[in-house]
């Protein structure tokens, strides 16, 4: 395992040590120690090395991350794993607001609870969280699904397209055009697959399903002027 010191090694160096192994590398295993809050660590990764940070980080951990497996002993500021395409971004602790803002696809795991407007805008990726989301989480949700395990906050889901929101405990209040949907068989296979992949301690049975009511982003002649 190759270890980096951020009390000695500067973040730009540090990124730029990651991203250069997308060329080919038999050094797939990697730690960072004494992040001390730092933002933007582990950016814009592409190939399949493990890297554990050591501690809490800032901003934008794991942004952009395609292939890479990024397991964060700590907690993350906003954005984590923001735009991500691929791989695997693990929270240990909680996330701040906005957690996998835009992701493509790959998987966003948060062992404790998420801040506000989680998976906004998510577009593909899967996000699971153990604890609890906060208000606005799936807001614009295009595609992809939101696993929460605990209780979701005030407008859950507002102005969704096409995603699938998962819920095993309370909704203070769902957002414009997000309704509660049935829990169909494929939902039931789809959702045990993703706790599986989450290592979440839940039954599938246990949660509702909430998605788009499709009347926001549809056109009607009766809106029409």
């Amino acid at each position: 395992m190759q270890t980096i010191d951020m009390a000695n090694t500067p973040l730009r160096d540090l990124n730029a040590t990651l991203q250069a192994q997308a060329e080919a590398t038999n050094q797939t295993a990697w730690e960072i120690v004494n992040p001390k809050g730092s933002h933007a660590i582990a950016v814009g990764l592409d190939a399949e090395i493990e890297v554990t940070v050591k501690g809490s980080t800032g901003y934008y951990c794991g942004g952009m991350n395609k292939l890479a497996t990024i397991n964060v002993h700590g907690s993350v500021g906003p954005g984590v794993a923001e735009n991500m395409m691929s791989g695997t971004v693990i929270i240990d602790g909680d996330a701040s607001q906005y957690a996998g803002a835009t992701g493509h696809g790959g998987t966003l795991i948060i062992k404790g609870n998420a801040s506000s407007r989680c998976g906004i805008s998510m577009k593909g990726i899967d996000i699971i969280v153990h604890g609890n989301v906060g208000h606005m989480s799936a807001f614009m949700a295009q595609s992809g699904n939101l696993v929460v395990c605990g209780d979701a906050g005030d407008a859950l889901g507002d102005s969704i397209y096409e995603a699938r929101l998962f819920v095993r405990g309370s909704v203070k209040s769902l957002g414009a055009d997000c309704i509660e949907k049935d829990m169909r068989p494929e939902h039931i296979a789809l959702l045990t697959d993703l706790l599986e992949r989450g290592g979440c301690d839940a039954k599938p049975e246990e949660f509702k399903r909430y998605g788009s009511a499709r009347q926001l982003y549809n056109f009607n002649i009766d809106n029409a002027y």
